[in-house]
């Protein structure tokens, strides 16, 4: 086979990276096969998409079905309620600023997998394989795995293709066999995500209250559409929100065996009642955190994306547009690389690719990291940078104006 005039491509992972990078490559003309195990999302858990993921959704033609059922972030607000010395007075930022009308749009995590699923399905260029994958195999023109069934299945073959595409999560076998160095770092920390039902409207605005343990995050969620319809007793909580709270292990397993209203009355009194009583509205969950980082992205017929590339905490919400943002920068390269007549999995492309991603993975991961730690340490200095840092953003606007662009994308303009 000559993998210069191949045009298909080995998606390896069936999470929101992997599906979106399908897409994307099928988009720009690829042939692809999409292998991976379809694992439910944890519970609760919801993803702030930005505005260029919310771009690149809608030019894939996903955004259509999940935008009702996303929430605008018009606002984001920092408190800092830790015992911090040199603590600031909270902050708000608004879209409005740097001309948008949101930053971003929340989904449920599960409405977002299942929507680029059925979309995948529809897309003619994209083999799905429910399965397994192992053995893979990295030569010079060729790279090939094998495919098993799920759950023991029957052997479903060994397929070649010029180019795999790692989005296998943190423990990537696919990287792990190709010999790519990558640190992975177990946090002291998990983070509890649950769906809150709450009296007060959240007014489309996201708070993060910074704590010694990590962040509290509610991030708003779409209201019921129709109260009248709903019981009684639930006419008083229509507004709904996603819980992150990041937390110490040990703390963590203690709040995850409450039941839904101790629960509940917990989160409530931790974010001060501000958006009224609370009461658990849908699946919980609680997440260990790591932290990862590569040597490089890209390994002989191999790309890195999503977490197989970079894991950090979950805070500014960062983690999976990175993880799009990686599958949109391959397709590109790889849609350039067919339409010229290169190879599209060769070498120039993918240390094309590595150049792409390395910046901006590596200056959000360390941003996301400081802060984590910033908020762990007990030291006075620590403190003191840390309420310097949010004084600055409040008193200067060219700079808050810079720190919320590059939040939103890098060298993003309105």
């Amino acid at each position: 086979m000559s993998a210069v005039r191949d045009k298909h491509i080995i998606v390896a992972g069936a999470g929101p990276a992997g599906l979106l990078a399908a897409l994307a490559l099928a988009r720009e003309g690829l042939e692809v096969s999409l292998v991976g195990q379809t694992v439910p999302e944890a519970g609760g858990r919801t993803v702030a998409l930005f505005q260029h993921s919310v771009h690149l959704l809608t030019e894939l033609g996903a955004w259509k079905t999940l935008a009702p059922q996303a929430a605008p972030l018009r606002k984001l607000r920092i408190i800092d309620d830790t015992d911090n010395l040199f603590r600031w007075r909270p902050l708000t930022f608004a879209a409005s600023e740097i001309g948008l009308d949101a930053f971003g749009w929340n989904v449920e995590a599960g409405a977002l997998a299942a929507s680029l699923r059925r979309l995948a399905e529809t897309v003619p260029s994209i083999r799905l394989m429910d399965g397994v994958f192992e053995e893979p195999r990295f030569e010079a023109e060729t790279a090939s795995i094998a495919v098993k069934g799920q759950n023991g299945g029957k052997n479903l073959g060994r397929i070649e293709a010029a180019l795999i595409v790692a989005a296998d999560g943190q423990r990537s076998q696919l990287r792990q066999a190709a010999g790519i160095r990558a640190h992975l770092e177990r946090l002291p920390q998990s983070a509890l995500t649950a769906i809150l039902a709450h009296a007060l409207p959240h007014d489309d605005v996201s708070t993060e209250f910074h704590m010694r343990g990590g962040p509290c995050t509610l991030v708003p969620l779409p209201a019921l559409i129709d109260a009248t319809a709903a019981p009684p007793e639930s006419r008083a909580f229509r507004y709904r929100s996603s819980l992150v709270w990041m937390l110490r292990q040990e703390e963590a397993q203690r709040l995850a065996a409450l039941d839904d209203d101790a629960f509940a009355l917990m989160v409530e009194r931790r974010v001060h009642a501000i958006l009224g009583k609370m009461r658990v509205a849908g699946p919980r969950g609680a997440v260990p955190l790591a932290s990862l980082d590569v040597t490089r992205f890209h390994g002989q017929r191999l790309a890195l994306v999503g977490e197989a590339a970079h894991a950090f905490p979950p805070i500014g919400a960062q983690g999976l547009n990175l993880g799009l943002r990686d599958a949109a920068a391959l397709a590109a390269l790889a849609g350039e690389a067919l339409r010229d007549g290169h190879d599209v999995g060769g070498e120039l492309l993918l240390e094309a690719y590595d150049r792409a991603r390395r910046g901006d993975v590596t200056s959000r991961a360390g941003i996301v990291k400081a802060m984590n730690r910033s908020l762990l340490s007990p030291f006075l200095p620590v403190d003191f940078v840390r309420g310097l840092g949010m004084a600055a953003l409040d008193l200067i606007p060219p700079l808050r104006h810079f720190v919320m662009r590059e939040g939103v994308a890098p060298g993003f303009h309105s």
